[in-house]
């Protein structure tokens, strides 16, 4: 609250006298030190930045930033808003949670193209320069009725066969074993930790991982357990590199879960 105005001019005339007694010379741009004690208790102290308001501002300038390096070299979207949607994902958790993500790098499926296009990147988010990408990239069974096309249905249901959409955390690597068309098959696994509520959450629980399966090739590929799988040779090789607090985000122009994750509205 502003002083009364005689308080004011008892105060500037304090400053007066006190100016004429002391012996300093200010720079042309700089106020001396008795002028600006005056200044501070006739006007007040100036307000610090709001938290909230410079988060937002960094988040917003981390995601132009990113578009701007990315989009670029993203050959095709489903949706304007998947990349926005997956990098201020990516950058309001990594506020949030700094400790947790120790790599930079973001792997993200585009779900809202079908399986056989290549729909799949890895990004590294400190350099914003694309690592590997884009290549194919399985859904879930549960998500779609015919074995190649567009997923529409997805779930964190246990036992759904269904992908989860959102952002997910990495852990470690492990020794994957599956069956396709009747036959084992062994490949590299990493685990996922689903860490959009409401969404993903019960991704560990599912045994959601990426891994590497025979049934993914570089022109097509079929249906997972829910699992973003990629061909066996590119997990061989990009897996390892993604394990330990690095995130995965899975998009699909889905409007209840664009509505609802709140990473994806983190900010807006």
């Amino acid at each position: 609250m502003r002083p009364p105005k005689y308080v004011q001019n008892v105060l500037l005339g304090v400053t007066a006298v006190a100016l004429v007694g002391t012996h300093f010379v200010p720079s042309a741009n700089q106020s001396g030190p008795v002028l600006t004690a005056a200044t501070t208790l006739v006007i007040g102290k100036p307000k610090p930045s709001d938290p909230v308001t410079t988060s937002t501002s960094t988040l917003a300038s981390n995601v132009q930033a990113a578009l701007g390096a990315l989009s670029g070299a993203v050959a095709q979207l489903s949706h304007p808003k998947a990349l926005d949607d997956a990098f201020r994902s990516y950058f309001a958790y990594k506020t949030a949670h700094p400790n947790d993500v120790k790599k930079p790098y973001l792997y993200f499926v585009d779900y809202g193209l079908p399986s056989t296009t290549p729909r799949g990147y890895v990004f590294d988010m400190n350099s914003l320069k694309i690592v590997e990408g884009p290549f194919t990239v399985a859904h879930g069974r549960g998500s779609s009725t015919s074995q190649y096309g567009v997923p529409t249905k997805f779930s964190n249901t246990p036992n759904s066969a269904a992908t989860s959409l959102g952002l997910y955390l990495t852990q470690a690597t492990y020794d994957f074993h599956g069956h396709t068309g009747g036959q084992p098959y062994s490949s590299i696994g990493l685990r996922l930790q689903g860490v959009s509520d409401g969404f993903n959450t019960n991704a560990l629980a599912r045994r959601v991982v990426a891994h590497g399966a025979p049934y993914v090739t570089p022109t097509r590929a079929g249906r997972s357990e829910g699992c973003p799988a990629m061909e066996p040779a590119r997990a061989k090789e990009l897996l390892p590199k993604l394990a330990g607090g690095a995130m995965v985000f899975l998009f699909a122009p889905d409007k209840g879960w664009m509505a609802g994750d709140p990473w994806v509205g983190a900010a807006e």
